[in-house]
């Protein structure tokens, strides 16, 4: 499978699972079906009513949920994930700052009625260089990482998936 780039949910799967990432970028989808990622489309769709662009595509590398004056905007059900969104994020300012563009960013976690405002700073644009080596790293072993039990595992759309054949590595 040819390889288009590298995108926000790539970003977002290193930080959360190296080969939820492998396999996302393999082709070998499982979220479409799945419970979570389902709920989070309908928040997405409900999100920013009054903003007439969401969704937006840059430069046919990387979509991003909104801009809304000074902030790129990004929707997330719940804040368990945070560090994941905030790499996420500090991704598309950065993406965003390479075109020119200088925004600051808005994780809004709907379960908790709460906002958080990421800048890219200096050191978070270092940061974010290291991370997308980093990913370029998984994507090109010739296998997908060993299975390696997290918290989330459970309510992931790969668990099936993962742990079919595999055991644990502690």
């Amino acid at each position: 499978m040819e390889r288009h780039g590298i995108g926000g949910v790539h970003i977002h799967y290193y930080a959360l699972c190296k080969r939820k990432l492998w396999l996302y970028d393999k082709g070998i989808t499982l979220e479409n079906e799945h419970d979570r990622v389902l709920e989070g489309k309908v928040v997405h769709d409900k999100s920013y009513p009054y903003l007439e662009q969401k969704e937006i595509l840059i430069d046919n590398a990387f979509k991003i949920d909104a801009i809304d004056g000074e902030y790129v905007r990004e929707v997330k059900i719940s804040s368990k994930m945070t560090e994941a969104d905030r790499l996420q994020m500090l991704f598309y300012l950065y993406q965003l700052d390479l075109r020119g563009i200088r925004k600051k960013g808005l994780i809004s976690y709907t379960k908790e009625r709460r906002t958080e405002e990421i800048e890219l700073t200096e050191q978070n644009k270092k940061r974010v260089r290291q991370v997308i080596a980093e990913v370029m790293k998984v994507l090109d072993m010739p296998a997908p990482p060993a299975v390696k039990r997290v918290s989330y595992c459970t309510k992931c759309a790969y668990y099936g998936f993962c742990y079919a054949m595999e055991r644990d590595e502690e």
